[in-house]
């Protein structure tokens, strides 16, 4: 594979110009992936068996237990929101980055059997996916805040870090803090995984043998990262949601 086949598998399906440009690919793999997380989930949730669980309902009892000890064990809060929006995070992130074990040129290849010139499988080497997950948990995060909190909640950006006597200080302080939230969110999970997917194409640049062998070897590593990524942004969401829901003092 040549540098210029690199570049070309990097290229989403759009349309559009600017920014109007929308990332089709990207679009139906996160639609089609959320629509397998809610099927799968209402077919186990219609055989539930309390008794002798197994298979797919034993995987994500485990799943929800986790996020149960996840949730409980990092702030003394009782908020019914956390656990299931942590989960669905959780899952579908898992979904979405599980794309990229596939051979990067096996989609483009299927998607030219349609007329698709590009076509990349994993939503989450795409900038605009991490951020608008890392968004959305962001602005659940200040309606928390708001919810719990009411409008005392603006009372942090004018008294956090250094007092009321630094109110305008404060408040450039406090915007970049919440900024950076979920900047780091949606960089760190991108960043991994679009890493991850580059070292897949380099590798397809050595001949054969040295392809497969190191294929698989990454691809166990990559294995690793895509179910640490999908925990990483968990437990942040987790601490910021938690984080909204306990009183300042």
């Amino acid at each position: 594979m040549a540098s210029g086949d690199i570049a070309h598998h990097l290229v989403n399906w759009s349309i559009g110009e600017g920014f109007w440009t929308f990332n089709l690919d990207t679009i139906v793999m996160g639609w089609v992936l959320a629509a397998i997380l809610v099927i799968t989930a209402m077919v186990v949730g219609s055989r539930l068996q309390a008794s002798a669980p197994s298979g797919m309902q034993n995987w994500l009892e485990g799943v929800v237990d986790f996020i149960d000890d996840l949730v409980q064990g990092s702030f003394p809060v009782k908020d019914p929101l956390i656990a299931p929006v942590a989960m669905t995070v959780f899952l579908w992130i898992l979904l979405m980055n599980s794309m990229d074990v596939i051979p990067a040129y096996l989609p483009g290849m299927v998607a030219h059997w349609f007329g698709i010139a590009e076509f990349r499988i994993t939503p989450t080497v795409n900038l605009n996916t991490t951020l608008g997950v890392a968004v959305a948990v962001f602005l659940l995060m200040i309606a928390t805040n708001l919810r719990v909190k009411g409008f005392s909640y603006f009372k942090t950006y004018l008294t956090h870090p250094f007092g009321i006597f630094l109110a305008p200080i404060n408040i450039i302080m406090s915007l970049i803090e919440e900024i950076t939230k979920p900047l780091s969110l949606g960089l760190r999970l991108f960043g991994n995984m679009f890493a991850g997917e580059l070292v897949f194409l380099l590798l397809a640049m050595l001949p054969w043998w040295g392809g497969l062998v190191m294929g698989e070897v990454w691809s166990l590593f990559e294995s690793l990262i895509i179910i640490l990524q999908a925990f990483i942004f968990t437990v942040l969401t987790v601490v910021y949601l938690g984080m909204a829901n306990m009183q300042d003092h």
